[in-house]
């Protein structure tokens, strides 16, 4: 099965089963790669999380019945998931600027989320600079935060935390600790989603040979064949970019998929936000 053929089947199980409980795990299953990648590849791909699609469409739904069916507002609202006609008043007001009663009576304009469909469209003109590499395991020695990848926690922390490692001279420190194979402080992502209720580990951290510095933690990155791109430009944008042509553009086209072991964010020890930085993103991949 492709890369496209996975998350298109994983959309089509959410549309045959918007009407029951919908549980992520189950979800990420039918596209075969763990929580985690999947949360993260819908999100890049769509610009919004798992969640805010399925309450979209589940009140597209209920926006059409209510324009074609008699069926009373209470019993709409139990149907698409909704415990009070509260709670599913207020979600519909959210998404379309009317009350279910309005809408009834004629009143204002709805706005309705049609089902997704993924579709591989030509792109390319710009190119998306990588390389394919081979390393044998090595050391990383750092800090390390658990974060939820549910309610996009993850998202929302990651950034706090290099904000508090930049100031308090962490990341000078790691700079001066790096001396393996891989140069520049690593934003280390270990995947446990599928393992630990949702987790992932996130290391801030360097490549570094030799006994675990103190105050230190340490990991062991596993030998892997790995896809190197390019990253150029200020960041955040540069690299927020680079991720999604690599889902959008790269591996629709590549032929691998990602091995879902830890995957690198290199940053080079220089003004990560001037026009010409250079950094990268490593994904381990088969």
């Amino acid at each position: 099965m492709t890369w496209v053929e996975s998350l298109q089947r994983a959309i089509d199980y959410m549309e045959e089963h918007l009407l029951n409980s919908l549980s992520i795990d189950d979800i990420a299953k039918e596209a075969n790669v763990s929580v985690f990648h999947f949360q993260r590849t819908f999100a890049v791909l769509t610009d919004i999380s798992v969640g805010e699609y399925i309450r979209r469409r589940r009140l597209s739904l209920a926006a059409e019945e209510l324009l074609r069916s008699d069926e009373k507002i209470i019993d709409l609202a139990f149907k698409y998931g909704y415990d009070t006609p509260e709670a599913f008043t207020k979600a519909f007001r959210r998404q379309h600027g009317v009350s279910p009663s309005e809408v009834r009576k004629g009143k204002g304009k709805l706005q309705s989320y049609n089902r997704l469909s993924i579709q591989v469209s030509l792109k390319g003109v710009e190119p998306v600079k990588y390389s394919v590499v081979e390393k044998e395991a090595f050391q990383v020695v750092g800090i390390k935060r658990e974060y939820s990848v549910l309610n996009n926690e993850n998202l929302e922390k990651i950034p706090k935390l290099w904000e508090e490692v930049n100031s308090d001279g962490t990341t000078r420190v790691l700079n001066q600790l790096n001396n393996g194979p891989v140069k520049g402080v690593l934003g280390v992502c270990v995947d446990k989603s599928n393992t630990e209720a949702h987790k992932i580990d996130y290391w801030i951290a360097a490549a570094h040979e030799g006994e675990k510095p103190e105050n230190y933690l340490n990991l062991e990155i596993p030998a892997s064949k790995w896809a190197v791109f390019e990253v150029r430009g200020p960041m955040p944008d540069a690299m927020q970019k680079t991720w999604e042509r690599i889902f959008s553009e790269w591996f629709p086209s590549s032929g691998y998929r990602h091995a879902e072991t830890p995957e690198l964010e290199v940053y080079p020890d220089d003004d990560a936000y001037q026009d010409e930085y250079y950094s990268e993103i490593w994904i381990p991949v088969k």
